[in-house]
């Protein structure tokens, strides 16, 4: 939320970015408000370990592990339509919801060409692909996810029954290296994410050790 604090930070906006694979141009959808909080759950992708494995691959680990996200975020459209913002006041917060929720959404292009194919009798109609979509959240973590569902509970509307405030549930699932082959620009995004993860990892480790260091020193 903003603050009067003169020396105040500037803070900056967690955002879902879209990347068409068809036509490259982003559509970033910037929160209004970074959410308090923000769960994440991982699951190990592992090889061995149960019961009637091969004692020898318990530690065996198949890729990097599966990672979903969830986290609520508000939007409303107050400051907008403060200062009489023209798209606020035809359409409320109408224009962000539908750009979140064409994320799920095949283009109408390639719907209609695909019904014209099939009434062509083409039978093999490949599926179309989805946006890539990235997580941003901080310079440290971008991440290529699926967003696999949300909710919308919409509170408040205009004179023309337009949403102009409304709570998101988003559930996102990461997509790493096992998901995504290799010449996917999502591969490379991961790995980046990877490699910085492992840079923290190490200057903790480091951390660490100076702290073990410096506490057997005065035993």
């Amino acid at each position: 939320m903003p603050t009067t604090f003169p020396g105040s930070p500037r803070i900056i906006k967690g955002a879902l970015v879209g990347i068409n694979p068809i036509i490259p141009i982003p559509n970033a959808i910037l929160f209004q408000y970074n959410p308090d909080t923000l769960t994440r759950r991982l699951e190990a992708r592992a090889t061995g370990g149960g019961e009637g494995s091969d004692r020898g691959e318990a530690f065996r680990l198949t890729g990097p592990p599966k990672e979903t996200i969830t986290l609520s975020i508000e939007i409303d459209a107050v400051d907008q339509l403060e200062r009489s913002d023209p798209l606020a006041v035809a359409s409320g917060i109408s224009p962000a919801l539908a750009a979140l929720e064409l994320m799920l959404y095949p283009k109408s292009a390639t719907i209609i060409g695909n019904a014209l194919l099939a009434q062509a009798g083409i039978l093999e109609i490949i599926p179309p692909e989805a946006p890539l979509i990235v997580f941003v959240w901080g310079p440290q973590r971008v991440v290529p996810v699926r967003l696999t569902g949300f909710s919308i509970t919409e509170e408040a509307y205009d004179t023309l029954l337009n949403p102009i405030r409304a709570k998101l549930e988003l559930s996102l699932q990461v997509l790493s290296t096992a998901d995504l082959r290799l010449l996917h620009p999502g591969y490379n995004l991961f790995m980046a994410h990877q490699i910085a993860k492992e840079v923290l990892g190490t200057a903790n480790l480091a951390g660490n050790l100076a702290t073990i260091g410096a506490s057997l020193k005065l035993i």
